[in-house]
């Protein structure tokens, strides 16, 4: 089994920055893929940014290098650093594990007002 806990969401205004952390805990593999996902309220959930456990990244287009996902492989820590933050990045952030299993983390609520 593999934990995640999400952290880092809050409130931020448009333009601001928000940097959210998940830390893995459990019986994590070795090759794996972890990422970030979002859900705004009545859509569905949607791919942020991917990264596996060699280190190569994968974002969604609508991002446009707004934000940028990375890991520390020695504290089985991702990251997100959301830069330029706009109101309809207001979502719950999730994080998610994939190996043999996909496992997901409860959430942090990001709200980015104007």
């Amino acid at each position: 089994q593999v934990q995640l806990v999400e952290s880092g969401g809050g409130l931020a205004q448009a333009g601001g920055s928000l940097r959210l952390s998940c830390v893995a805990s459990g019986s994590i593999p070795s090759f794996n893929i972890m990422g970030w996902y979002r859900q705004a309220p009545g859509k569905q959930r949607e791919s942020v940014a991917v990264i596996s456990s060699g280190g190569e990244t994968n974002y969604a287009d609508f991002l446009k290098g707004r934000f940028t996902i990375s890991r520390d492989s020695a504290k089985n820590t991702v990251y997100l650093q959301m830069n330029s933050l706009k109101p309809e990045d207001t979502a719950v952030y999730y994080c998610q594990l994939t190996s043999y299993h996909t496992y997901w983390g409860q959430g942090t609520q990001v709200t980015v007002s104007l």
